[in-house]
């Protein structure tokens, strides 16, 4: 079982969330176990102030420092396993597949979730384990940031889920974007699922998909491809197979016009 205190000033943020889907399933197994701890309480003002003005001026507040660490020694009291503590932070490294591997890896986790302009640094250089980002964008603070996050550990925890090919396949388990994925009706507004799929082979299946992932990463995203060019001759062969498969051009590949929106 993995423990996870999640630090915050909005505990209610997360009671939504933790009452449905795959964190749910976690939780109600016994898998993962979540704790809410609200860093106001942990303040010696009188009303419960967490941020005050940035030393050398500027816009907005700073989170202070004494609610954090006081917040944290008591984290640290309970729960057996000393816990990883991560501050989530826009300058952070980057959340990916590999990060949530290695999270789950671990017995005790503590998200800290910043607000305001920021965590006062002594924070970031005396508390903290790591700093982790979800992108390269400005959110309110870390409550979203540790849901992504948290909902993506959950998903490599033995048990979570049900068939764990669902998890080993999912895109960004391996090089490349998963392949396209089609369900009943075979046809559909005059779409139809590419033939290679109902021909019960599996072998062209899995050539199918394996051409389409590749050719699928290279057109959506490159940067994740390795960089001594190999997969181009990988892709050129795909496109190759593809044709021979009879699956080039296929109906299934065209996407109906998008709607305006508009009513």
């Amino acid at each position: 079982m993995i423990l996870i205190d999640i630090l915050t000033i909005f505990p209610e943020y997360f009671e939504s969330p933790f009452r449905i889907g795959i964190i749910k399933k976690a939780i109600d197994g016994g898998l993962i176990s979540i704790r809410l701890v609200d860093i106001r309480r942990f303040s010696a003002h009188r009303h419960n102030q967490v941020d005050d003005y940035p030393f050398g001026g500027g816009a907005g507040m700073v989170m202070k420092p004494e609610p954090i660490f006081r917040a944290i020694r008591h984290v640290r009291q309970g729960g057996g396993y000393k816990p990883r503590i991560i501050l989530l932070s826009p300058q952070g490294e980057r959340f990916s597949q590999d990060k949530a591997a290695a999270l789950a890896g671990f017995r005790r986790l503590a998200f800290i979730c910043g607000r305001y302009e920021g965590v006062d640094e002594r924070v970031s250089e005396n508390l903290v384990d790591e700093e982790l980002s979800i992108g390269d964008y400005v959110l309110s603070g870390g409550e979203a940031a540790a849901l992504v996050i948290i909902e993506g550990i959950s998903r490599l925890v033995p048990g979570v889920v049900g068939n764990q090919e669902s998890v080993t396949g999912d895109t960004f388990c391996g090089q490349f974007l998963k392949y396209p994925q089609y369900t009943r009706p075979r046809d559909y507004l005059g779409m139809s699922v590419p033939p290679v799929l109902l021909s019960g082979d599996h072998g062209k299946i899995d050539e199918w998909r394996l051409t389409q992932s590749i050719s699928r990463t290279l057109e959506r995203r490159p940067d994740l491809i390795d960089p001594d060019g190999s997969a181009r001759l990988h892709q050129e062969d795909g496109r190759r197979r593809a044709t021979a498969a009879g699956t080039k051009g296929a109906t299934g590949s065209r996407k109906p016009p998008r709607s305006s929106g508009r009513s």
